[in-house]
């Protein structure tokens, strides 16, 4: 069959993503917090946008009268001579007075403490000022260790390392870099900068600068003139410590178990990250996006954080005002414009809602049992099962509950922990989730005795037996090292060093 160039027609069906609609479906992904900060630009961008909840604008500032113009031009036949004022006038314009010298023998008008402090910080009929203002910064890391360096140290070369030294330490009070690194580059012998790092490891929090956690512990431990040799082995055994081997500590170190005991209980009172009491930036706690609370009538109730969310109006006067004193046909084209993407985004705004809402309904339905009874009553739920049941694409539910948290009787979640995979039941039950398998295995452990350790293994049956979860053994395991929960050996050293500490 030969080959030849020819001309076809063929009608097909396709999804064309315009601007808009991927700016649309980027917003269903924002957290409130993007969101806001999203809207905030296009409100500085877009003169018909304004808030719904908008502040009223500021009062205009008055402008100064004009003086006529015969007072202007009569000013140069002024006689001067009766604008010296005697020495009466003056001394009053100073507040020399006998009331104002002494202002605690006669001060009838004279303001309360309370009213001058309340002019000075904003208070009365003023704005109130803001509490931020007054309140002292927090010294970071950085600064606290400077302010030390600059006491114990006294040779300008010395201490430009040790400036370098404190800009390389981490948030936990770790030394960030290799000493060869830091001779390099500041052209000083390797003696000197340990020299230097001697010095600034007597800083306080004891324990800073230090390149290890044994370092760090033995700083500490030297401090407390509590460093012997037996600690010495001890600190260089760290890994044993971590596995809680108590029988081949006391081989290592050469101390019997009592002393052995006292030692790791020493340690225990020591801080592995002296640096944290320093860490900068405040805690932001968590603002759920949806609220779902029970109804007097048994259901749920499902309301938007209407607070984080951002409500946008559309100023059509101000667009009606504006186009009839449009000039050319640029500004036509920008105004045009700017009523489309203000329309556009007070539309999308709204079609957000609406879905987060749709969806969160939907989970809420699924997932009664959890709200009503607990994390045991938790099903197995896929993004797939919402998507068909809301009748919305899956990436669309995807979108919609990444970054977005709700509020429920049981706590705060995001809503991605409600999607959990399924393991399979023989009692014919049902399937069970994976995240309530997981809260199952950690009871168990919890419930363990020194004596009594379970296996992987004898999870996994006690599992079938109680509620027929069918679950292999590296499954357990998986979800234990997943959730921490060190294995079977460690765990019984653990709980027999624990034990006998409390005798």
């Amino acid at each position: 069959m030969a080959l030849s160039p020819r001309l076809e027609v063929r009608q097909s069906q396709g999804l064309t993503l315009t601007p808009q609609l991927m700016q649309s479906i980027r917003l269903l992904q924002l957290s409130h917090l993007e969101l806001n900060s999203f809207v905030e630009a296009e409100l500085l961008r877009n003169p018909l946008l304004e808030r719904e909840d908008g502040a009223e604008p500021a009062d205009e500032p008055t402008e100064a009268p004009e003086r006529p113009a015969e007072l202007n031009a009569a000013e140069d036949t002024v006689d001067y001579s009766e604008r010296i004022q005697s020495a009466d006038s003056i001394a009053n314009g100073y507040d020399t007075e006998v009331e104002n010298v002494f202002p605690d023998q006669s001060a009838p008008e004279r303001q309360t403490d309370s009213t001058q402090w309340n002019e000075r910080s904003g208070g009365g009929d003023g704005e109130a000022a803001d509490i931020d203002q007054f309140v002292a910064a927090r010294p970071t890391l950085a600064d606290h260790l400077a302010a030390q360096a600059g006491l114990i140290i006294n040779d300008p070369g010395e201490r430009l390392i040790a400036q370098f030294l404190i800009d390389s330490v981490n948030e936990a009070g770790y030394l960030a870099v290799e000493l060869e690194t830091v001779a390099e580059q500041l052209g000083a012998p390797v003696g000197t900068i340990e020299a230097v790092l001697g010095k600034l490891q007597g800083c306080d929090p004891v324990g800073v600068f230090a390149r290890d956690v044994r370092e760090c512990l033995a700083l500490q431990l030297r401090e407390n003139d509590r460093l012997d040799p037996l600690m010495l082995r001890l600190l260089d055994n760290l890994e044993l410590i971590a596995q809680h081997d108590l029988n081949a500590l006391a081989r290592v170190v050469g101390a019997d178990r009592e002393d052995l005991l006292d030692m790791l209980a020493e340690l225990r009172q020591l801080d592995p990250r002296p640096g944290r009491a320093f860490e900068a930036g405040p805690v932001e706690s968590v603002v759920p996006d949806v609220f779902v609370r029970p109804g007097p009538g048994g259901e749920w109730q499902i309301e938007l954080n209407a607070d984080v969310l951002p409500r946008v109006l559309v100023n059509r006067t101000y667009y009606a005002s504006v186009t009839k004193k449009t000039r050319d046909t640029a500004e036509k084209s920008f105004l045009t414009d700017c009523l489309a993407t203000a329309n556009w985004l007070a539309k999308s705004l709204d079609q957000r809602a609406q879905t987060i809402l749709k969806v969160t309904a939907e989970i809420v339905k699924q997932q009664d049992g959890f709200l009503v009874h607990g994390i045991t009553h938790l099903k197995p739920m896929t993004l797939k099962a919402v998507a068909d049941a809301i009748e919305m694409h899956e990436s669309t539910v995807s979108r919609v509950t990444s970054n977005k948290y709700v509020s429920t009787p049981r706590g705060l979640f995001e809503m991605k922990y409600f999607f959990t995979t399924a393991l399979g039941s023989s009692t014919g039950e049902g399937d069970h989730s994976a995240e309530a398998v997981r809260h199952r295995i950690r009871q168990i452990i919890d419930a363990e005795q020194p004596s009594d350790i379970l296996s992987d293994d004898t999870i996994a049956e006690m599992l079938q037996k109680e509620r027929g979860i069918e679950v292999a053994r590296r499954t357990v395991a998986k979800y234990r090292e997943g959730m921490n929960i060190p294995s079977s050996v460690i765990r019984r050293r653990q709980k027999r060093a624990v034990a006998a500490a409390a005798r």
